[in-house]
């Protein structure tokens, strides 16, 4: 078999790698899969940058910034397959959460009013309110910054943003060093098992199919092993379809609780599996069924429009200069869709952003397939074709 090591965070979101080891997909495609835990993502990203591992489960913002020369080496990534959408949740102490909406169910289904009763509470707390997030360039810090901006909030000053990896959340929240976490899970239940923390807000809410995490190589290393790289793909669509069986759940809780891995007690881990999530401590659990997904509605296709997302928000909070190369770049990063696996991707590798209010069947290459529902929660449409014209609306909205 031929080996290949893959670096990833203990996070529920790295269950597609875990099943394609732990179930024989990979060795199915005569690949021995190696798993290579690490404790933050900046040392991920090193990982794969130098080399100590040929590919790594990483923030999709992330694989965009260390290509564009913003996150320390720069090193031209690709990033053939995304591995989850959605799954973060912005968890606060019970303290700042006591001045929010106590209806939770109506807290986390209607983001239009959290925003503004999130706003409105930062005046009412003791500090400026520190809230960890995983990394500058991730998902979960853009997203925050997304929805906090619709109701005024200018996240550079009305907030502290400090950079923690993500199984250091709770604890800095239990020692009262942040007020709140954004991360994915299932850190945001584990908060709310101990009683520290309330959620506040989940990104399936904010954007209801926003890009999470992708499977990045070394672009170089990737086009100098395409056959080992197909195989590969092929493995993990596998992987990820059984993984978003509902009957596989359980066992793949379990597999995730191993301390090789998440490290964390299966019932921490099913809430978002399952998409029933307990915003505080001995309340009922709230069904959000897109709450994380890895395989329906082709959610493993690497949308160049997403990735164009992504840049604009580098632009709108001044990350980067814009620029016509910055922004190819960003779009090139995902340019190489799955094939010969068998499975239905769309024809297509860019669409409007946030256009789609219910399921679509779209074209397709192989077979039938059906888009969910990808709407932004204030309404908004992204056109990959007219970021200016993009990044202007919002500034003319919000200010």
């Amino acid at each position: 078999m031929t080996p290949i090591s893959i670096a990833f965070l203990p996070l529920t979101d790295s269950a597609v790698l875990v099943a394609a080891r732990e179930k024989g997909f990979a060795a199915e495609q005569d690949i021995d899969l190696n798993l290579v835990r690490s404790t933050s993502w900046a040392t991920l990203r090193d990982r794969l940058v130098y080399g100590q591992v040929q590919a790594a489960h990483m923030l999709a913002p992330l694989a965009i910034g260390v290509t564009l020369g913003l996150s320390q080496h720069r090193v031209a990534l690709a990033a053939p397959f995304k591995l989850s959408v959605n799954g973060n949740a912005l968890t606060m102490s019970t303290a700042f959460a006591a001045a929010l909406d106590p209806d939770l169910p109506r807290r986390i289904d209607d983001p239009v009013a959290a925003a503004h009763d999130f706003a409105a509470a930062i005046g009412l707390h003791f500090r400026k309110p520190i809230i960890g997030v995983v990394h500058r360039f991730s998902s979960h810090a853009l997203m925050l910054r997304y929805w906090l901006a619709y109701a005024g909030v200018d996240p550079d000053r009305d907030l502290t943003l400090r950079v923690l990896p993500p199984s250091l959340m709770v604890e800095a929240m239990r020692n009262g060093d942040i007020d709140g976490f954004i991360a994915g899970a299932p850190w945001a239940s584990v908060a709310t098992a101990e009683g520290i923390g309330e959620m506040v807000a989940g990104g399936a809410r904010i954007w209801q199919r926003g890009v999470e995490k992708v499977l990045a190589f070394r672009t170089q290393w990737m086009e100098s092993e395409p056959d080992l790289v197909d195989r590969l793909l092929r493995a993990l669509s596998r992987a990820a379809a059984w993984c978003d069986e509902s009957g596989n759940h359980a066992e793949l809780a379990e597999l995730l609780a191993d301390r090789r891995y998440v490290a964390q007690p299966a019932e921490r881990i099913m809430p978002a599996l399952s998409g029933t999530v307990i915003p505080r401590l001995g309340e009922p659990a709230i069904t959000v069924p897109d709450w994380l997904l890895f395989h329906r509605e082709a959610a493993g296709f690497p949308w160049r429009s997403q990735a164009l997302w992504i840049y604009s928000q580098f632009v709108r909070w001044k990350m980067i200069e814009p620029s016509p190369q910055a922004e190819r770049l960003a779009a090139d990063i995902y340019r190489r869709a799955l094939g010969n696996a068998g499975v239905p991707m769309p024809g297509a590798s860019m669409k409007l952003e946030g256009a789609l209010g219910a399921p679509l069947a779209v074209g397709a290459h192989q077979g039938a397939l059906t888009l969910g529902p990808d709407r932004f929660f204030d309404g908004l449409v992204f056109d990959p074709h007219h970021v200016e014209a993009y990044l202007a609306e919002l500034a003319s909205d919000r200010g």
